[in-house]
């Protein structure tokens, strides 16, 4: 039996939840995942999937076997990565997850990251701040970019590393175009945006839950006009015309060249909100997310993301 092979196939099942697709995700056959897992159980001598015409789930001892597997064939992969690297030529892929309002951060640094380590291929991906937390925790993903105020939610070991602060604006068209660039307006208040036709983030964004924590404290409550989990959609729906948007100024750095647009500083009350890198403080940390980690802490960095943002530091 290869061990690694068989965990990666449990994993498989585990992140589909379904035989068929987990099959197919391997590039196997559904009966050669079947037997593989089987003879899984026999080796460990427990029942690790719940048997049923579809699946079901892990016994609990599935999830005791897929926990060890997840830190198993990660392990594996840093191992492999380190070996064929150098001291000071990293090689191997980085997968960075991040919140949405934090992606034009993660892409600057995965650009950044590159160029100073071309051995190292990073994989940028937008996701939920819960599905940042889950892919720290099963080590899907080597690094997050989001809210640190979250640390304490689940009982996994982080570390994180103080990025920036996000402060929120009002995006809307502005009355004429502006010669260059997105223009900065006056200050709005949060209880006047109410007011207006608003693209927001669905509710299951931790951004939106931030927002709508900022209209409750300005004791006014808020109706959107268009939702979406998509921060594309957010500045799109405002360049389109008929509703504006709230969002943080890492988003509104990355619609500057919109000349046809301004951002106004939300206030009363002012919302600031820490954003970090965080990575499993229990796993290994493979030479590529070493790499990264310095980057993360390099004080030209953070200038260099505050420079093209728009963003206060931290």
């Amino acid at each position: 039996m290869n061990l690694l092979a068989s965990l990666r196939y449990l994993m498989a099942l585990d992140k589909h939840r379904h035989f068929g697709r987990a099959a197919e995700s391997c590039h196997i056959t559904q009966p050669a995942l079947s037997n593989a897992l089987r003879t899984l159980e026999r080796e460990f001598g427990v029942v690790i999937v719940k048997r049923s015409r579809t699946y079901v789930g892990l016994t609990p001892e599935g999830e005791r076997v897929l926990a060890t597997a997840q830190r198993m064939v990660h392990e594996h992969q840093v191992l492999q990565e380190d070996l064929s690297s150098k001291v000071h030529r990293p090689n191997g892929s980085l997968r960075i997850g991040a919140v949405p309002t934090a992606v034009p951060i993660a892409a600057r640094f995965g650009g950044m990251l590159q160029v100073l380590h071309p051995g190292i291929v990073p994989a940028v991906v937008s996701m939920s701040s819960l599905e940042l937390e889950t892919g720290l925790e099963n080590l899907s993903i080597d690094l997050a970019l989001g809210y640190t105020d979250r640390m304490g939610l689940r009982d996994v070991k982080l570390n994180a590393w103080p990025q920036y602060v996000e402060y929120y604006f009002l995006l809307r068209r502005a009355a004429t175009p502006h010669a260059v660039e997105l223009q900065i307006g006056l200050p709005l208040r949060w209880r006047d945006a109410a007011a207006l036709p608003l693209c927001l983030l669905s509710p299951d964004m931790h951004n939106r839950t931030i927002v709508d924590a900022a209209f409750v404290t300005a004791r006014t409550a808020v109706k959107p006009a268009i939702e979406t989990n998509s921060i594309l959609t957010l500045a799109l729906s405002v360049v389109a015309g008929g509703v504006c948007s709230i969002m943080p100024g890492a988003l509104v750095g990355a619609v500057r060249g919109y000349r046809e647009l301004e951002a106004l500083p939300l206030i009363d009350p002012e919302i600031k909100t820490a954003i970090g890198f965080m990575s499993n403080g229990s796993a290994g940390a493979s030479r590529a997310l070493e790499a990264a980690l310095a980057l993360a802490r390099d004080a030209a960095w953070l200038r260099h993301a505050a420079a093209n943002s728009g963003l206060m530091l931290a």
